[in-house]
């Protein structure tokens, strides 16, 4: 199923409707390349409509995440960032500390860390974790 269908299912089993806003926040989502602050999204919003303010901004985002078709995550500068999911189910982050490159990393890829947890301490990971490090281009650079 579409996202559009998805949010159009999901709006209606609230009581909800498909609003201009909400489509064209959800149009800009589809054209980032990489995650993006409230503010990047907004500009991009405002580019196309003046009307929408920021306020509506963090409300749709906040919507959207309920609907589990944004995530969000703080890459350890302390500004959230929101990526759209689509097809993608809920991941993790890798946060390179030197480029700011953001690798999206399946949550099966740390089963085996989440086990560990779980049985040590009785802890479990939540989804969207993010691990901070150096990616394999700051690293061969560095070299």
């Amino acid at each position: 199923m579409s996202c559009e269908k998805l949010l159009q299912q999901n709006l209606r089993q609230r009581g909800l409707r498909l609003t201009p806003q909400r489509e064209l926040v959800l149009s800009v989502l589809h054209q980032l390349e990489a995650p993006a602050t409230v503010d990047e999204i907004y500009a991009r919003v405002h580019t196309r409509s003046s009307s929408v303010d920021i306020s509506t901004i963090y409300r749709t985002l906040e919507l959207f995440q309920e609907f589990q078709l944004v995530e969000s995550f703080d890459p350890g500068d302390g500004i959230r960032r929101y990526e759209h999911l689509g097809h993608e189910a809920p991941h993790h982050h890798l946060v390179c500390q030197i480029c700011n490159k953001v690798i999206p990393i399946p949550l099966t890829e740390l089963e085996d860390l989440n086990d560990y947890l779980t049985k040590t301490y009785g802890f479990v990971l939540s989804e969207g974790l993010t691990l901070p490090g150096t990616c394999k281009h700051c690293n061969e650079t560095a070299q």
